[in-house]
Parts: C-alpha cells; structure tokens; sequence
C-alpha cells in the first residue's frame, strides 16, 4: 500500500516503525491515521481538496495516474496505466481509452465503460446545472465521451486539448460504479460510495471517523493493511499524543516544532516534503477597504514570507513564485518571487488614503498547517506599516466566508502539471471565488480566453 500525502508546502507526516516492520513481516495491521478534519462526504469530485483527496486515493481509481513516486521532485507529471491499459490518440480531438479486463468495484460489478461515461456525463459534472460545478471546470473542453464496446471508451473535446490525459489522472476523475450511483442518489452515494479502490468503506461517523476495510478483489493485489480509519483530532498536540501513547500510528499536519521532537522519539520516523500547494490570502473586494487596489498590494508587500519560511516552518517550506511551480516543467517561469517591500507598502496606503480603517483577517486554526501562528505574525506585519488590522478565528469554512470577510486564508495546488490546473481550475468560472461575486472578472476573462484554445 502506497500512501500519498496531499497538505500544505512543508507540511510533515510521522510514522511509527513498528508499523512498517509488521507489513514487512506479512502481518496484515490496521493503519490509523489521526488527521486534523476529515471531509463531509466521500463523493470524489465533490471533495477536491487537501482534506478530502487524503481519503479519495485510498477509495477511488483514475482511468490514468500520475506518477508522483517516479517523478523528479515529486512533480508528477509523468503519466500511467491505472484503469485504462492502453490509450490512444485518434485526431487532435479524440482520444481512445482501452480498459484493463476485471477490475472489480466494492460491490462486486466489473468496471465497464458504462460506468466511465456515467462518470463523466451524468448530473454529477455535466448538463446545464452540474452538481458539482467545480469538478466540471476541469473538463471545460470536453464535447462527449460515449462506450465504443464494453471496454472501450472515446473521448472528444471542442477544441484540440492536450492536456486531456492529464485531465483524466485529475482528482475529478474518480471513477464511480454507475449501477450505485444511480440506486443510492447523491446524497446516498455521497456517504455511501463505491468505487474500484484498494479500500471500501466500512463506517461513516461524520466529524469523526472514516473506517475503510481492504477490497480483496483490487485489480492491483491484496492491500498490504486489513483497513485503514482516519480519525479526525484538530489539535495537532492530541494527535501528537496519540502517536506516542501508540493510540494511532500515523498523525499528518506536524509542524516542524513539534517535528523535531517526533525526530527524537524512538520508535518514530517524520517525513516532510514540499508540495505544489500554496498558502493564499483572499481580499474580498465589495468593502470599502478592498475594493481599493493599493491596499490590497500593500497588504502583500508587507508581509515577509522569507521570515515566515525560517521561523515557523523552519526552513523546510519555499516562498513560491505565485501560481508558478517547478512541476509545470518548461513552463515554469524561473526568477520569479514574491516582493517584501514595506516603504512600498506605507506610500500605497497613503496614497490611497487609508485613515486606519479596522482590517479583519479571518482564519481557521486548525485546518491548515500553522495557519494561526502565521495569521498572528502577518497581523502583526500589517500593523507595523500602519495597517488597523484584527485576527478573527472561525471554526469551519461556512464561517470563514459569511458576509463580512474582508482577508482570509486558503490554498491553492495544482490540480494537473500545467499553468490551467493551478490558477484556472483554482480561481475559473465555476469556483467559489468568482461564483461569490467577492473576487475581480480577470481571471475569468482569461481562463476563457484559455478553455477556448
């Protein structure tokens, strides 16, 4: 069994030997994991997060994979058989996947293109009004796809899209068994869901436990471990303390404090790596104070994310160059960085005649790797250059963008290794960033421009 760690840049996993060296010996262990939030539901491409693909890659396949472990740097990029054997460009336009023979669902159908079609044509991502619009975003080319034979599956874009392989090793492109979609609903199928991975759901205790049990039958072999639970604990020293008392036996979102004291412990090995997911602050342009594009800017400039890195990620962590990353491969744009300008700062607000009006920047304090202690330094960075700035902290992200948000913090990654699969699929027409009407029209004019070729 393979685990792959989808977090914030730096963010650490720990894990206890003793586990390792059980499946090694061919005992077949429980693997608890204790994460800070577990997501609402288990449909695939409705929880497109770092939250809820932590689960998904345990549950779900993709026709393609990418292949993160052999990939330099971790980027990804390079593409595999996964539920497709082979695949096929028919024109710039069509592409022609061949499924592999027996691959069996939870529930015991076999994978059919019937169940691939459903996947991508349904109500679930297709139709006027998609029940998950943001899945949708990332098929904006896509014209149909339509089952050749029981086996074979053709797909055909509006425009030739050379990103389409890749689109279908993307996080929307989990495929689920049409026979369960279709009894259940999605509600039904949202909490109870099958799919083709190596582990099936055995409980749902929302907010609270996601028990899955081994799918005996997975096309690639038994799984090394007899299920896995994912226990929601948000105070990362409950999760720290539960490692060591041997309560679970991996913990995720460690910050590098409390990592170097894991590094110490016996027993225990602490793994970090730097991801293609970002911090970023959202400016909730309607109000008075943010509607002004110089206070915007100097609310960047003010902050210095050097300081960040060394101090409370230790080093560990990069200050990225925007929606830029070396897993874009040629199209990352090298010598690009984020200004730390402080005097720019101050003359922005003058000029744009701030009078000390109250500023609140809104943050969860678990969800995200050290989002707190960064919220209290950049506050206190914002307050140095003149800025009347306020901490306030929310529990979940329905407080977090309740009316009256004015800064608040999130993350980006990129969801395929190209320009469009961090900055259009992140902030495009279907998100909640421009469905909110809180957020400016450019990246939408853009991302259009783009989706059209």
């Amino acid at each position: 069994m393979t685990l792959t760690r989808r977090g914030l840049i730096g963010a650490s996993l720990a894990i206890p030997l003793a586990q390792e060296a059980a499946a090694q010996a061919g005992a077949r262990p429980l693997l608890r994991v204790a994460v800070p939030e577990l997501p609402p539901t288990l449909e695939p491409a409705k929880e497109l997060s770092n939250v809820g693909t932590r689960t998904t890659y345990s549950m779900f396949d993709t026709l393609i994979r990418r292949d993160f472990l052999g990939a330099p740097n971790g980027g990804g990029s390079e593409l595999k058989p996964h539920l497709a054997e082979a695949w096929e460009r028919a024109g710039p336009r069509e592409l022609v996947v061949r499924l592999r023979d027996g691959v069996r669902f939870h529930n015991g159908d076999l994978l059919t293109a019937e169940d691939v079609v459903y996947t991508f044509t349904s109500s679930r991502m297709a139709g006027e009004r998609p029940l998950m619009p943001e899945a949708r975003s990332y098929f904006a080319t896509l014209a149909s796809v339509e089952a050749l034979d029981a086996r074979t599956v053709r797909f055909r874009t509006r425009v030739p899209d050379v990103l389409l392989e890749q689109r279908l090793a993307s996080w929307a492109s989990w495929i689920v068994n049409k026979r369960a979609y279709e009894e259940r609903g999605f509600e039904g199928f949202a909490l109870d869901p099958v799919g083709t991975g190596p582990y099936k759901l055995k409980r749902l205790q929302r907010d609270q436990l996601i028990a899955l049990e081994a799918h005996d039958d997975y096309f690639m072999g038994r799984p090394t471990a007899r299920g896995v639970e994912f226990r929601q604990v948000p105070e990362l020293a409950a999760r720290v303390a539960a490692l060591q008392s041997g309560d679970v036996d991996l913990i995720t979102n460690v910050t590098p404090d409390q990592a170097v004291t894991l590094r110490g412990a016996a027993g225990i090995d602490v793994r970090n790596v730097v991801l293609a997911n970002v911090h970023v602050l959202t400016f909730d342009e309607r109000g008075p104070q943010m509607g002004d594009k110089r206070i915007r800017q100097a609310l960047g400039l003010a902050i210095d994310r050097q300081l960040l890195v060394d101090t409370l990620w230790d080093g560990k962590a990069v200050v990225p160059p925007g929606h830029n990353y070396p897993e874009l491969g040629q199209m990352f744009l090298q010598g690009r960085s984020l200004r730390y300008d402080p005097a720019a700062a101050r003359r922005l607000l003058r000029e744009a005649g701030y009078a000390g009006q109250e500023i609140a920047y809104r943050t969860m304090p678990n969800y995200y790797t050290n989002a707190l202690r960064a919220a209290q330094v950049i506050v206190e960075m914002w307050k140095a250059v003149g800025i009347n700035a306020r901490l306030q902290v929310v529990e979940n992200f329905n407080q977090m963008r309740a009316e009256g948000q004015q800064v608040g913090n999130n993350s980006n990654s990129t969801r395929l290794p190209d320009p469009l699969g961090a900055l259009w699929i992140s902030w495009g027409q279907a998100s909640w960033f421009q469905k909110s009407g809180a957020f400016a029209t450019t990246v939408i004019a853009l991302g259009a421009i783009m989706a059209r070729g």
